[in-house]
């Protein structure tokens, strides 16, 4: 019986369409959703799994309201904002006038870099010009403060860009904010209805197919598109041109902010919200896009430990969001001097240690038939496949580990069992014939005590480990959850 024989038949749809979406060159679409919607995910992302967002500009400086600082201060009249203002600005202070305290002068994109890479992500983002208008570049469309021109001085798309392809392999992507507060063009479409395209002609498409010649950039990572639908904002046209006349044709992918109504419908990979996290299979790939702070995107002075994923939390969130066909990018804030706070610091050490140890299954992983232990509530399955044999290795993410008993029930297989014909739990075959698991063809191995005996016991639904004390394993292994293959 081969692995697909007993699979529910919507999982062997869902992984059908899922091939289709990801092997296979591209091609040139029209500019309409409906052709663009056949494009092919660039495989280097469906492998990725994990990526790093770095979320820069001006708002760093006051440190108060984050990214929202600017409307919520000058344009709502927030007064906490304006009371922060009125004791730290001298009057009629403008939101312009931060711009040259920004000066990033620990911002060093070398070390900012192996940040990135030591870390475990396989990919970085970094926003190349916020709703406020702020670019971190020089640009000949840009409207408001630039980088290279106020403060400080400096062209850090570029140097990041560059550092990133010098010394990693780690793809490279930029967020780009489609409105901008206070930009005249854009009120002056609102006025009309939308009836009007200045902005988007003398602005966004100006801007965004300089961004893509200049930095080459291999994530279009698009944002600040819900107050215009796609038609406004010409969506299928640059992205149409992006498949077929950029210069990163083959490479480059796209999200889905490209207007009101495209989130979770068009794409080449779904965020549909911040910090979307379905907990079940979704059959377009999607990306948990999620702060370290749970409520903003940006520093702020005023934050507290509550406010702030736990590391267990942060390896929670990837573990559950790779096992149903998920990537995770993870947002942290620089500070004014382009530094990252020591505690959120130790957080990606912690997801680098975790990913050390247990990324084997998680990168290029793809969705197992089952992706939780519904029973047990805190075991989430991924698979790989060896392609010179197709044999498969079936990981289980436990997220307790069983202090008290050393025991742990495993039930991936429910009722389907006999379907586990040549599948790997240990790396040994589970056996052949039927496929019935059983405890004389089924070894199990966890990640971090791969020279210690797992013991195992098997019967038609579920798998029952006994595994050693904490303490056998390797003493810089994983924390935080355990990896049992």
């Amino acid at each position: 019986m081969s692995i697909s024989a007993g699979m529910p038949l919507l999982v062997e749809l869902i992984r059908g369409w899922m091939s289709m979406r990801i092997n296979g060159p591209r091609t040139r679409y029209p500019p309409n959703w409906a052709s663009l919607d056949q494009s092919t995910l660039p495989q280097w992302y469906d492998d990725a799994k994990v990526g790093t967002c770095l979320r820069y500009g001006v708002d760093p400086v006051p440190s108060s309201g984050a990214e929202w600082y600017w409307t919520n201060w000058s344009d709502l009249r927030n007064q906490e904002h304006v009371q922060f203002m009125q004791r730290n600005y001298k009057p009629d202070f403008t939101y312009q006038e931060l711009a040259s305290r920004l000066r990033a002068a620990l911002f060093n994109d070398s070390r900012r870099t192996l940040r990135f890479k030591d870390s475990g992500a396989r990919y970085g983002v970094l926003t190349s010009r916020h709703h406020d208008r702020s670019t971190l570049r020089p640009s000949k469309n840009s409207d408001g403060w630039k980088s290279m021109d106020v403060r400080p001085k400096r062209d850090i798309v570029k140097e990041l860009a560059a550092a990133i392809r010098k010394e990693s392999d780690l793809r490279f992507g930029l967020y780009y904010a489609l409105f901008g507060w206070s930009n005249q063009l854009w009120t002056d479409d609102k006025l009309h209805l939308l009836m009007h395209q200045h902005y988007v002609e003398r602005k966004v498409h100006a801007e965004h197919r300089e961004l893509v010649q200049q930095y080459l950039h291999e994530i279009i990572w698009s944002d600040g598109d819900w107050e215009a639908p796609a038609k406004y904002w010409r969506s299928e046209e640059f992205i149409a041109w992006l498949y077929k006349d950029s210069p990163v044709t083959d490479t480059v992918l796209t999200n889905d902010r490209w207007g009101f109504g495209t989130a979770s419908m068009h794409g080449d990979v779904y965020n549909c919200a911040d910090r979307f996290n379905p907990g079940v299979l979704q059959a377009h790939k999607w990306e948990n896009a999620f702060t370290l702070d749970r409520t903003t995107w940006g520093p702020r002075f005023d934050v507290s430990f509550a406010d702030l994923m736990t590391s267990k939390e942060v390896i929670k969130e990837i573990i559950t969001t790779v096992s149903c066909n998920g990537s995770g990018l993870i947002n942290v804030g620089p500070t004014k001097f382009g530094t990252i706070l020591h505690i959120l610091e130790e957080r990606l050490r912690d997801m680098s240690r975790w990913l050390k140890f247990s990324g084997e299954g998680s990168y290029a992983s793809v969705p197992w038939i089952y992706q939780d232990d519904t029973i047990s509530g805190n075991v989430w399955d991924t698979r790989r496949q060896e392609a010179s044999n197709g044999k498969i290795t079936v990981y289980a993410f436990a997220l307790e580990y069983p202090y008290h008993t050393n025991e742990l029930d495993i039930y991936p297989l429910g009722k389907d069992i006999n379907i586990f014909r040549h599948v790997l739990l240990t790396g040994s075959d589970m056996g052949t014939g039927g496929g019935i698991l059983n405890e004389q063809s089924t070894e199990v191995v966890m990640l971090s005590m791969e020279d210690t005996k797992i013991r195992c016991h098997a019967d038609h639904h579920q798998l029952h480990l006994v595994s050693p004390p904490k303490h056998h394993g390797d003493p810089r292994g994983p924390d935080h959850a355990w990896t049992s293959l």
